[in-house]
């Protein structure tokens, strides 16, 4: 068999302590990957000029696989976002935002386990029509939602439901008020629905959702909306099982996938040896089943699972008074 090549991007801040954890947790368990180091971010600005380098996207390209640290987009200086330009550049039109309950956390739940599937490239995040009046008293903004890129989304949902034994797929919109767009996606997602019968399908208004979820989480199981709506409620689902600290996010495409740490870079902690790696942990775990390599995801997640349900060398932030380089030994140790 030919070896798999991933493209590696370590990030900003904490990216590279975290990134770290999870390769030497994939090599342990016998993955027997190549890794294709890269840098986006503020690396990249400082060796290249750029935030995302022509060769970084080259790399991803001929791997079509990526592992991907936070990235930090400078605020207020006119660059675009690299995580909504990475998402362009390869048509990454899902991503898969999965919030699973671990004993141990500080989560204020128990027995979540929640899929959000976000349309990525369209709707206000496909930056169209951006625009402020001169004298800086008026801003505009488009949003753009096509029949082909609700039904994929839709259809991505229901066949990942399908897939996973789930019961139920739960269309988020605001088509009460956005009659055009969020219409248009309810219209589809409604069509959609009625393809699988063996699958319950239900609607809910967004900000419905919002208060739903915070009083009553265990009636939802896959969500699918628009990139808005899905960007916030994923933020809210990691909310229920203690922070983006336990949430991995997958952005896949028809022939790419980049699997990601979904927080921030935290730069008030890099190279400290504090931060909590199990978010790219888990993202690298969603790369596994990616690549049918499920007997090695479940493995690392049962270790990951036994280390925090067990406290042992868990960082500050799962109530523990260990770092990053413990907390991956403990993975390790049970691998």
């Amino acid at each position: 068999m030919t070896q798999q090549r991933i493209t590696v991007i370590r990030g900003d801040g904490i990216g590279p302590d975290i990134i770290d954890a999870a390769t030497k947790i994939l090599d342990k368990v016998g993955c027997d990957f190549a890794y294709d180091y890269a840098d986006a971010g503020l690396m990249a600005l400082e060796n290249h000029g750029e935030l995302l380098p022509h060769d970084t996207l080259e790399l991803i390209a001929k791997n079509k696989v990526a592992l991907k640290g936070p990235l930090t987009t400078p605020v207020g200086e006119g660059f675009t976002s690299i995580n909504v330009s990475l998402r362009k550049q390869f048509k990454l039109y899902a991503n898969l935002r999965p919030v699973l309950s671990f004993k141990g956390t500080k989560a204020r739940y128990e027995d979540i386990d929640i899929i959000t599937v976000r349309e990525n490239t369209q709707g206000m995040y496909s930056g169209l029509g951006q625009v402020v009046s001169e004298d800086g008293t008026e801003a505009e903004a488009m949003s753009k939602i096509t029949r082909e890129g609700a039904e994929k989304i839709v259809v991505f949902a229901y066949e990942l439901a399908r897939r996973e034994g789930r019961k139920k797929v739960t269309a988020v919109h605001k088509a009460n008020i956005l009659k055009s767009t969020s219409g248009l996606f309810l219209k589809v997602a409604r069509e959609v629905g009625e393809r699988y019968p063996d699958i319950q399908s239900d609607e809910m208004i967004v900000d419905n959702c919002c208060m739903q979820l915070v009083m009553n989480p265990h009636q939802f199981d896959v969500i699918v909306t628009t990139n808005l709506f899905g960007d916030i409620l994923s933020d809210l689902c990691a909310g229920l099982v203690g922070g983006l600290g336990m949430a991995p996010g997958a952005n896949i495409g028809e022939d790419c996938a980049i699997f990601e740490a979904v927080h921030g870079s935290a730069p008030d902690i890099a190279g400290k040896n504090l931060a909590n790696p199990t978010s790219v942990i888990l993202a690298s775990i969603q790369m596994l089943e990616y690549l049918n390599m499920a007997d090695k995801a479940e493995r690392i997640r049962n270790a990951l699972k036994d280390v925090i349900e067990s406290g042992d060398r868990t960082t500050r932030d799962l109530g523990g008074e260990h770092g990053t380089t413990e907390f991956t030994d403990a993975v390790l140790e049970r691998l």
